[in-house]
């Protein structure tokens, strides 16, 4: 039998075990965090003081949004505690914590990506019975469901992190806690930590990516109907900005969890773990803002109105 060991804490390898290049790191990422919280929070007031973002597409934009701003605080900030400190160790309890809300907002977010994709189905494929589908009640219901969905199945699967035993092992290749490495490390409880990992996430984004291709098959049907061609380039800039984010989180995410851990899987899992922690929450703002026509309008309002009153 292992020899198990009760664990209290574990050590973080981090980005680098290079000591030259983590001031340099340390430097990037506090830049990098700086502009995901101060994109994400100026569209989440932009939304909500602009009168003409108050339609569905940017009510679920705003929390994307805030979703962004939890999922990058919840590992950028003890990325850059580390980045600097000679040890870097996370309690047991932080790390489940860790653990617990990155499965919640992970899940929170590739749902909240697909009721933004049905919101544009509805509006393109129904705009007459839009204003009446999608009721600000309706609206409510929609963005209710990812977050209890979301921290539920967390909730299990943190429960099965939590049964996994370890045997005086507990250096994490990675910069947070993460299923992949811990289940490297784990001396016992792997197997079905292991498959329902991978069984979970091939569930729910085979599901919430079926909703976003679903939604824009019709959608391509519905706008290649259109005899104007005004009509047809609005509907597809409308389109874009979301099919942009969609891509870049859905492929990183898989990329990350439908495979095997390895130690090879851990380390370039690593690697991609950098891009959709601290890269994809800053980029979201600047994907939706560069590439749409109301939010600059509606940002470009905003300044007017403050340089009037100075």
């Amino acid at each position: 039998m292992p020899n198990f060991t009760d664990v209290t804490e574990f050590l973080l390898v981090g980005l680098t075990r290079r000591q030259e290049l983590r001031v340099l790191f340390f430097v990037l990422f506090l830049v990098v965090y700086m502009l995901t919280l101060l994109g994400n929070i100026a569209m989440i007031l932009l939304i909500s003081i602009s009168p003409q973002l108050q339609s569905p597409m940017y009510f679920f934009l705003s929390h994307l949004s805030f979703v962004d701003v939890l999922f990058s605080s919840n590992v950028t900030p003890k990325m850059l505690e580390n980045l600097l400190s000679k040890i870097k160790t996370i309690s047991y309890v932080g790390c489940l914590v860790q653990c617990y809300f990155f499965i919640a907002l992970a899940h929170v977010e590739v749902y909240i990506l697909s009721v933004m994709a049905f919101d544009r189905y509805m509006a393109i494929c129904n705009p007459l019975l839009y204003s009446s589908k999608m009721s600000r009640a309706v609206c409510v219901r929609l963005i209710s469901g990812p977050y209890v969905y979301g921290f539920s199945v967390s909730l299990i699967c943190t429960l099965w992190t939590y049964g996994l035993y370890f045997c005086g092992n507990v250096e994490i290749n990675h910069f947070y806690c993460a299923d992949p490495p811990l289940i490297k490390i784990a001396c016992g409880g792997v197997h079905i930590k292991e498959y329902t990992m991978i069984v979970i996430a091939g569930i729910n984004l085979t599901c919430s990516l079926s909703v976003v291709l679903i939604s824009y098959l019709l959608i391509v049907v519905a706008v290649l109907r259109m005899h104007s061609a005004e009509g047809r380039k609005k509907a597809f800039s409308t389109c874009g900005s979301h099919l942009t984010a969609v891509s870049i989180f859905y492929g990183t995410l898989i990329f990350m969890y439908l495979r095997k851990p390895t130690e090879e899987s851990v380390e370039q899992g690593k690697m991609v773990a950098v891009f959709y922690t601290t890269v994809i929450p800053m980029l979201n703002p600047m994907i939706y803002s560069l590439r749409n026509k109301d939010v600059k309008e509606a940002a470009n309002k905003i300044i007017a109105k403050a340089n009037l009153r100075t």
